[in-house]
C-alpha cells in the first residue's frame, strides 16, 4: 500500500489522505484550508489526484478541516460512497448546507467564487453510508476498512485499513481525556503504519478536572465587569459542551447567578437536534442523564436565536449577558459580529475555549493586539481576553502517547500530521524516545509505501 499526504502535512488543516493499493484508490477526508491567507486559495485549487480515479472516500469526523471539501469532489467527477460513522454521517450534512449558505452570501457580497455548487452538495449527502463502529466495510475485494470511536466529537472515528497482509491506521483526531457526553478514545489495533495526528504534539492541557470551576469562574468574572461575555466555540462538540457544564452549574450545583444565556448559533441549534437522536453514542454518565429526563442541552435562562432577527436582539438586551457563537476559531459566523460590538468595551469578556490555528483571528487576538481588521474594518481590543485550554477536544502530548501504546503492540512506523512544524517535530522525537517507534513529519505531496 502507498499513502499520499496531500494536506494536514506540516500544517494543522485541510486533511486529506489517499490509500492506493494495486489498482485502488480511497481517499481519507477531503477538508477546507484554513487559517492562513493563501487558505482560501489552496481550497479552490485542483485537486493533486483524479476523483474519478477513487473507489470511496472515507470520512473521518464533521469537522470542516476534515470534511468540507468533499461536495468539491463531485463538482469534479466522483461518483462513488462516502462512507462515515452514523452521526458523522448526518453532521456533515449540516456543514455542508453551512458552508453552502456562507459561500452563497461571499459570492453575492464579495464576488468570491464557490467551491461548489448545490446539485454537488446534494450528490455528496445522496452518496454517505453510515456505518457502526467495528463493522468492517469492504471498499473493494483487496481493501477493507473498520471504524472505530476516536472520542473527539459524536461520531468521530480512526480509520483502520487492510489490504493483502498490511494495516495502515489514520488517527483523524483523536479525542481529550474527561470529555463530557462523549465515550472515551477506543484502543489502537497492531498496525505497520500509523498516520497520527499531533495538534497537541509538543503541549500538556490543563487538568481537565478543573474544566467546569474555570468556566465557572470566568463566567462570575464577566458579571461582575458588567459587559457581555462572548464565548466562541465550535457548533460541533465545543458547543455541546458548554451547554452540558452550564447545565449542570445553573440546574444541578445553582452555582451561577442568573444572567440571560444565548445560544447564537444556527449550526449548533440544528446538531443539537442530531445529538438528541444519536444518545447510543453517549458515554455512561450522559446516557444516565439523558434516560432519567435530564437534557443537558438545554436548561432555564437559555435563548435559542435561530433567525438573524432574533440574533439582531441580543444586541438591545441589557448586560451582563452571555452569548455562545461560532466559529471557534473567530474566522466566520454570527461570533465576527458580536466581536465588532463588544471587543471595543472593556467591560466585556471574550471566552476562547478552542485551539487557534496560525493565521485565523482567534490567534491574532490571543497574541493581544491593539485592533483587529473584522469585515473590512479596524477594531479596537479592548475587551478582557480568557482562555480555557482544557476544553480541547484535541487529546495532549500525553493522551496521543498513551493511546498508541495501547494497542498489542507498537505501530512499526509512524506518519505525523495535523500539526504545526514544531509539534510535529516534537512529537516525532517523543515517538522515538518513549515508544522507540521510527517516525517522521508527514510533508505535503510525500508518499510512503508500506
Amino acid at each position: 500500500m502507498k499513502v499520499h499526504f496531500f494536506g494536514a502535512a506540516g500544517e494543522v488543516t485541510g486533511s486529506c489522505f489517499m490509500i492506493e493499493h494495486r489498482a485502488t484508490k480511497i481517499l481519507i477526508d477531503c477538508g477546507l484550508f484554513q487559517g492562513t491567507e493563501l487558505a482560501d486559495e489552496r481550497s479552490h485549487a485542483p485537486f493533486p489526484f483524479d476523483p474519478t480515479t477513487l473507489a470511496a472516500v472515507v470520512v473521518t469526523h464533521a469537522h470542516i478541516d476534515h470534511c468540507g471539501r468533499v461536495p468539491q469532489l463531485f463538482n469534479r467527477g466522483y461518483r462513488g460512497l462516502v462512507y462515515a460513522s452514523e452521526p458523522t454521517g448526518e453532521l456533515i450534512k449540516l456543514q455542508w448546507d453551512d458552508m453552502l449558505q456562507i459561500m452563497t452570501g461571499q459570492l453575492t457580497r464579495h464576488g468570491r467564487l464557490m467551491l461548489y455548487e448545490a446539485e454537488d452538495v446534494a450528490r455528496a449527502m445522496q452518496a454517505i453510508h453510515g456505518v457502526p463502529y467495528g463493522r468492517v466495510i469492504e471498499c473493494t475485494p483487496e481493501v477493507k476498512i473498520i471504524l472505530h470511536d476516536a472520542g473527539h466529537i459524536l461520531g468521530s472515528s480512526w480509520i483502520e485499513v487492510h489490504a493483502g497482509d498490511r494495516t495502515i491506521v489514520f488517527s483523524g483526531d483523536i479525542g481529550n481525556d474527561n470529555v463530557p457526553i462523549i465515550r472515551e478514545t477506543e484502543s489502537l489495533v497492531a498496525c505497520d503504519l500509523l498516520v497520527t495526528e499531533a495538534t497537541y504534539g509538543d503541549r500538556l492541557h490543563v487538568a481537565s478536572k478543573n474544566r467546569k470551576e474555570d468556566l465557572r469562574a470566568t463566567i462570575i468574572d464577566a458579571i461582575k465587569r458588567g459587559g457581555a461575555l462572548m464565548i466562541a466555540a465550535f457548533s460541533l462538540e465545543r458547543t455541546q459542551e458548554i451547554l452540558y457544564e452550564l447545565n449542570t452549574l445553573i440546574e444541578h450545583d445553582r452555582a451561577l447567578p442568573h444572567v440571560p444565556i444565548y445560544l447564537d448559533s444556527p449550526l449548533a441549534i440544528a446538531a443539537n437536534q442530531l445529538y438528541r437522536r444519536f444518545t447510543n453514542y453517549y458515554d455512561t454518565a450522559a446516557a444516565a442523564m439523558w434516560k432519567r429526563g435530564d437534557d443537558f442541552l438545554d436548561f432555564p435562562g437559555l435563548h435559542v436565536t435561530r433567525s438573524v432577527a432574533e440574533s439582531k436582539l441580543i444586541n438591545s438586551a441589557p448586560n451582563p449577558k452571555i452569548i455562545i457563537a461560532g466559529s471557534g476559531m473567530l474566522s466566520g459566523g454570527r461570533i465576527t459580529h458580536h466581536l465588532m460590538r463588544y471587543l471595543p468595551d472593556p467591560r466585556s469578556t471574550l471566552l476562547l475555549v478552542s485551539y487557534q490555528a496560525e493565521g485565523t483571528l482567534g490567534r491574532k487576538i490571543v497574541e493581544r493586539p491593539g485592533s483587529v481588521s473584522i469585515n473590512g474594518e479596524q477594531i479596537p481590543v479592548r475587551c478582557e481576553i480568557a482562555r480555557i485550554d482544557s476544553y480541547s477536544a484535541h487529546g495532549d502530548q500525553e493522551k496521543l502517547l498513551r493511546w498508541i501504546a495501547s494497542g498489542p503492540s507498537r505501530p512499526a512506523r509512524a506518519a505525523v500530521v495535523h500539526a504545526d512544524p514544531p509539534a510535529a517535530q516534537e512529537f516525532v522525537r517523543l515517538l522515538g524516545t518513549r515508544h522507540h517507534i521510527n517516525g517522521e513529519a508527514a510533508r505535503s505531496g510525500q508518499i510512503i509505501e508500506v
